[in-house]
């Protein structure tokens, strides 16, 4: 499991068997996105809980790697924490 996943799951408590939610849609989410992501310039340092939320495929294609988005996705996690 890596790192970023690891601090995501810790914690919200999730274990690998649970049905864990695209924070965008509510589908099962497949990818925890790094919102300041490092191809996009973001620090190798931003495996933190604030930078990391849980994403189906399809919302990762569409607004993971897109600076127009990152305001949108920082302020639905932000509602999560």
């Amino acid at each position: 499991m890596k790192k970023h996943t690891k601090i995501y799951m810790d914690y919200f408590g999730y274990v690998l068997d649970d049905f864990i939610g695209c924070e965008v849609c509510g589908t099962r989410a497949n990818d925890i996105h790094h919102i300041d992501n490092r191809g996009s310039g973001g620090s190798k340092t931003k495996d933190v809980i604030e930078n990391l939320m849980a994403v189906c495929r399809p919302c990762h294609i569409k607004y993971g790697d897109y600076p127009q988005y990152k305001e949108m996705l920082q302020t639905i996690h932000n509602k999560l924490l």
